[in-house]
């Protein structure tokens, strides 16, 4: 007996269950959450008797929009109103209304009779007056739905309606609803709830069901909801469900699919000590449980602002989280420097940019966490960072050993401007050596002076060549050895005895032919795009370099800028032997064509069919 009867109360229970959205649903306008300002507003225009003829609700999902519909309905039919502008719950109306059985509120689906017959049924019913009570209420819900047609058939209705009826349409959608539309209607737009008058609601309804629920697992259902009381609502019953009536954090981050705040604390601590392995770690972790690296790029991102906003007492009040890990955030805003948090998050909103785009999700998010556990340690170019600051000595008056890094060859070159006996007296100097030995071996060495003078030997101080330096001459800076290591005051021509020019390939000399043409003023744009469809070639001596044109204009152009050109390769590649000779092309000699005949003509010479195929159809050049 004892059985059957605990059969018969759990399916009394399951039959009179109804979800938290319904059974809370408010009834008046005190109990609605988050719509101060407009309940307050209906209130007041019901007390003074200022009713419009058309209302437009709009806003988000779940924020009242519906609910608000029903209780002005149901107050402005009212037969004894209180004080404070609710209904009495008492009388005839608000009975029937109670009780679902009323005829005066008349709801509507758009989404389901969007027709025009829909809305000329609507016009017919709203000639009838109301039997009980002042006035008829027509909720229209999910407006927007409405084809333009049925709209067009309802303005004459929605402008003049009968002195009993009253609309009030909803929708989510605004943007979707013509003008004529807006233009009779007075609009309310609803907010969306703040978190904290989300966790407030949950609380009270936990409170009336006897739920234990801790307050930062009612934090994350009111985050997760996104400003929806109804989405909250329904998440409450669904972790309810799962938890038996005892709902944790633990408990409502392993029901939704949600993060655990531990990960991010502890990534950005790892970011803070410059930790790469164990940030690459601890998101191979996240996603071993199934987490999506967009979700967690956000979520990221949503962290470093939080603590970028928990840094300033001003800002404080925007930190949406829980009590306990209100007080990690302020601890740990303490140890990050605002520069880092903006660095972080605009490194984290170029990620969850580029997610999609992205072919190698994965390395995406790995290549921002190396580089956001590197930002700690970057400096501005306008301050000096920890450490001594690192003085560079130049490389084409000193020996560097074959083993030596190539970030240790890019030097200042203000290092050698500097005539002070100290830094060159700490290298080795290389004397020239005898035919069929190697001139990087080597010697003991000794104190000299920094600039050899003549009058002291007659040896010439070697220098190292760029290919021996094993890198590309573009990186080396932009300077003259001829300035570096010259010695004071000597003419140009024992400058060129004592110093060797750097030998070039044809590819260094095109990189930086483009480059020249990117430098032309405006003035010379038609030149600059002429001077991108030629291609220089190195003549066998392997300091000139020749360009092929097509007619005698572009040739005295070209003349016209050489010393320009020649001067900036001179620099730009080192040597200054270069010479720069134009020549007009050869009647059969292919030449780059830059207009629609040139291209046409060359491309005849390979396919004579292209002619008759011209000639057939009559075609021309436009």
């Amino acid at each position: 007996m004892y059985i059957c009867k605990n059969k018969q109360e759990n399916t009394q229970q399951m039959e009179n269950y109804i979800v938290s959205a319904r059974k809370y649903r408010p009834s008046t306008f005190d109990t609605v959450v988050g719509q101060r300002a407009l309940t307050t507003t209906l209130k007041n225009a019901i007390a003074s008797q200022k009713l419009a003829h058309a209302y437009l609700f709009c806003g988000p999902r779940g924020v009242g929009k519906t609910t608000c519909a029903r209780i002005f309905a149901k107050t402005i039919n009212c037969l004894h109103p209180t004080a404070d502008g609710e209904a009495c719950n008492e009388c005839e109306s608000c009975r029937a209304f109670n009780e679902q059985r009323s005829y005066n509120i008349h709801e509507l689906d758009a989404a389901s009779n969007n027709s025009v017959e829909d809305i000329r049924s609507l016009i017919e019913q709203v000639r009838i007056p109301p039997q009980i009570g002042r006035y008829k209420v027509y909720i229209i819900d999910e407006v927007h739905m409405l084809s333009t047609a049925a709209f067009n058939a309802f303005l004459k209705t929605l402008e003049e309606p009968p002195q009993h009826a009253i609309f009030i349409l909803a929708t989510t959608e605004k943007h979707k609803i013509l003008p004529t539309i807006l233009s009779r209607c007075q609009i309310y737009d609803f907010n969306r709830i703040n978190v904290s008058d989300i966790v407030e609601h949950l609380e009270n309804v936990a409170r009336k069901e006897r739920i234990d629920a801790e307050p930062e697992a009612l934090n994350i259902i009111a985050q997760k909801a996104d400003g929806g009381m109804r989405d909250a609502l329904s998440i409450f019953d669904q972790v309810v469900s799962f938890t038996n009536g005892h709902i944790t954090y633990d408990s409502v981050i392993e029901n939704l699919n949600v993060l655990d705040y531990e990960y991010y604390f502890k990534l950005t601590d790892c970011f803070l000590t410059g930790k790469v392995t164990d940030c690459l770690l601890i998101f191979n972790d996240i996603l071993q449980k199934g987490f999506d690296g967009s979700h967690f790029i956000t979520g990221l991102s949503s962290h470093f602002r939080d603590l970028l906003v928990s840094r300033d007492p001003a800002t404080l009040k925007l930190l949406e989280v829980g009590a306990s890990i209100r007080e990690r955030y302020l601890q740990q805003a303490q140890k990050c420097s605002p520069k880092f948090l903006y660095k972080a998050m605009r490194l984290c909103n170029d990620c969850d940019l580029s997610y999609r785009q992205s072919k190698n999700k994965r390395l995406l998010v790995e290549l921002t966490l190396i580089q956001l556990a590197q930002l700690n340690g970057e400096t501005d170019d306008t301050s000096e960072g920890p450490g001594p600051k690192k003085t560079i000595n130049p490389v084409f008056n000193q020996t560097t050993p074959q083993n030596q890094s190539r970030p240790q060859l890019q030097q200042q070159p203000a290092a050698s401007s500097q005539h002070t006996p100290t830094a060159p007296t700490q290298q080795p100097v290389h004397q020239p050596q005898p035919d069929g030995q190697s001139a990087r071996q080597p010697v003991q060495p000794t104190r000299v002076n920094p600039l050899p003078q003549p009058q002291q030997s007659g040896k010439k101080v070697p220098v190292m060549k760029a290919d021996s330096l094993s890198t590309s001459i573009r990186r080396q800076p932009t300077q003259q050895p001829a300035s570096t290591t010259a010695p004071p005051k000597q003419p140009a021509a024992s400058t060129s005895d004592t110093w060797e020019d750097f030998m070039f390939n044809e590819k260094d000399l095109e990189y930086y032919w483009r480059d020249f043409t990117n430098k032309l003023s405006k003035d010379e744009a038609a030149n600059a795009g002429r001077m991108k469809n030629m291609h220089p070639v190195q003549l066998k001596d392997q300091t000139s370099f020749e360009v092929v044109v097509d007619n005698e204009m572009v040739q005295k152009n070209m003349l016209r800028l050489a010393p320009q050109i020649e001067d900036y390769l001179r620099r730009q590649l080192h040597n200054r032997k270069i010479r720069m000779k134009v020549r007009i092309s050869e009647s059969n000699e292919n030449v780059r064509a830059y207009s629609h005949l040139e291209k046409f003509q060359m491309m005849s010479k390979k396919n004579p069919k292209l002619l008759r195929l011209k000639d057939e159809f009559g075609l021309e050049f436009s």
